[in-house]
């Protein structure tokens, strides 16, 4: 257990809250540890409907700690090795975090309260949702310290904006507010800082609600239908779509349809 990652289930919602904001919510290995462990669990527990990531205080998430990466850079320079298959291994283990936020089968919602930046934002960007702050920092960061990106920002970002807004973004790490990020598409919505916290509940609330078992599926055609073909995106929609007329979800639906009352949907 580590105080750097916050965890509170309730009602079908687990938010996942990075603790550290005396560093605006920094990235280190505890906290990514506890994180990776977190999201493997929640995406595997069918009691749980949504997964909220947000980050304690005024940030979201500065991405990783810098201060460590210039210390690593002095001690390479006054002689120290380093085994670069070792850490290519060690850091694409944990941005194993993007894929499971992506590809869990239930929603997922990065609430931006103030700066998302570097990896930070990736994380954000790995949901499938965000809202944020009108007057949140988001920037991918990486080109002020001279690195290349990582936890799947390349992969996200271009999805969002278009390539060659994404390159703009990359390369000149231009820092955008929560509603310049909503105009781009980036977050969906963007609310006034105090009323955030409210409006995170009530969307939460309201994803949680959802009939889980056919946003799973959804979920599933949404990302294949950024590689595959037409032909491959109809066969796994029609085995999909037979797979959630099968779910109590659809039953219950369908019943409710024809008595003209609203669903109550239960993951099933």
């Amino acid at each position: 257990m580590t105080d750097q990652l916050l965890i509170d289930v309730a009602d079908g919602i687990a938010t996942l809250t990075m603790n550290r904001p005396d560093a605006r919510n920094a990235m280190t290995g505890e906290m990514l540890a506890a994180l990776e462990t977190a999201v493997r669990r929640f995406a595997a527990d069918p009691d749980v409907r949504c997964v909220v990531l947000t980050g304690a205080g005024k940030a979201f998430c500065a991405g990783g700690d810098v201060k460590g990466q210039a210390q690593a850079a002095a001690a390479r320079a006054s002689g120290g090795s380093i085994n670069i298959e070792q850490r290519v291994y060690g850091l694409r283990t944990g941005m194993e975090v993007s894929r499971i936020l992506h590809e869990m089968p239930k929603p997922t919602l990065a609430v931006i309260p103030g700066p998302a930046a570097g990896a930070g934002l990736s994380l954000a960007l790995a949901c499938d949702l965000r809202i944020a702050a009108a007057d949140a920092k988001l920037t991918t960061a990486f080109a002020k310290v001279g690195a290349s990106g990582d936890y799947g920002g390349s992969y996200f970002l271009p999805r969002l904006v278009g390539a060659a807004k994404a390159r703009e973004l990359y390369f000149t790490a231009d820092v955008i507010t929560g509603q310049e990020a909503h105009a781009l598409g980036i977050v969906n919505r963007v609310y006034p800082a105090d009323e955030l916290p409210a409006q995170a509940r009530a969307y939460a609330q309201k994803l949680a609600a959802l009939p889980t078992a056919a946003i799973g599926y959804m979920k599933r055609n949404l990302n294949a239908a950024d590689e595959a073909s037409l032909a491959q995106v109809l066969d796994m929609e029609a085995e999909h779509m037979v797979r959630t007329m099968l779910t109590e979800d659809h039953a219950n639906a369908a019943r409710a349809f024809v008595e003209k009352r609203a669903p109550e949907f239960r993951g099933r």
